[in-house]
């Protein structure tokens, strides 16, 4: 992995280690707070390799309308649905619930 992608793919998931528990983040919201807005695909490569990162609560990231398109990156597809609802979040038909409100946005939380 050249040294670019590397450090991206760390600032993603210095990101994501923020997002509070029971609360989730999207992709393109990482990518935004990053200044990449059109990277969101990106953000989810960075997902999908995080899994080797240390202590990157991937289960919490998922796509702008609160669907889990990330959990065949899991060892069990079910595993992302289980890790939420263990925080307390609600996932029905493979969607957040009440999304909107547990929505998490880091260019509201964090400081650049």
């Amino acid at each position: 992995m050249n040294s670019k992608r590397q450090n991206f793919f760390n600032d993603v998931y210095e990101v994501v280690r923020q997002v509070p528990f029971g609360r989730v983040t999207s992709y393109g919201a990482i990518a935004a707070f990053l200044g990449t807005k059109g990277s969101a695909r990106m953000v989810g490569y960075a997902m999908n390799a995080s899994h080797a990162a240390v202590n990157v609560p991937a289960h919490r990231v998922v796509n702008r309308n609160g669907i889990l398109t990330g959990k065949n990156h899991f060892e069990d597809p079910t595993e992302m649905q289980r890790l939420l609802e263990s925080e307390g979040v609600l996932v029905r038909d493979d969607r957040v619930v009440d999304f909107e409100r547990l929505f998490w946005d880091p260019e509201k939380n964090l400081m650049t």
